[in-house]
């Protein structure tokens, strides 16, 4: 288990975020990114996509934002150094931006996100 402060803990989260190229960043809407301890129906999950990904649009899409949740707590009781935090945040942002396009699992494990 590795603790950092909730700001260090965003940096983290922000850099992941870096990451992302720009064109496929271009096309996030209407998506929010929040960041909590833990999920409260499962506790050992380190991030949620909750909406519609965008393979699975209608023309008339709209209401609340998607969201995408990083879990603190999960994340750093996941983690045993402060470098293996860096990349497990990396990962799970990129998992869940993945799940926002349409991908599943099977997919996001060969291009090694999960």
């Amino acid at each position: 288990m590795i603790e950092v402060s909730d700001e260090r803990f965003e940096e983290l989260v922000e850099l992941a975020f870096d990451q992302v190229p720009q064109q496929f960043l271009d096309h996030m809407r209407n998506v929010v990114l929040l960041i909590e301890d833990f999920n409260p129906d499962s506790p050992y999950i380190l991030g949620l996509y909750h909406g519609v990904a965008l393979t699975e649009r209608t023309f008339n899409h709209g209401g609340l934002p998607d969201s995408i949740t990083i879990y603190k707590g999960a994340l750093q009781n996941y983690c045993n150094s402060e470098e293996q935090l860096v990349e497990q945040v990396r990962v799970t942002v990129l998992h869940e931006i993945g799940h926002y396009f349409g991908l599943g699992e099977e997919d996001l494990h060969r291009l090694g996100y999960a």
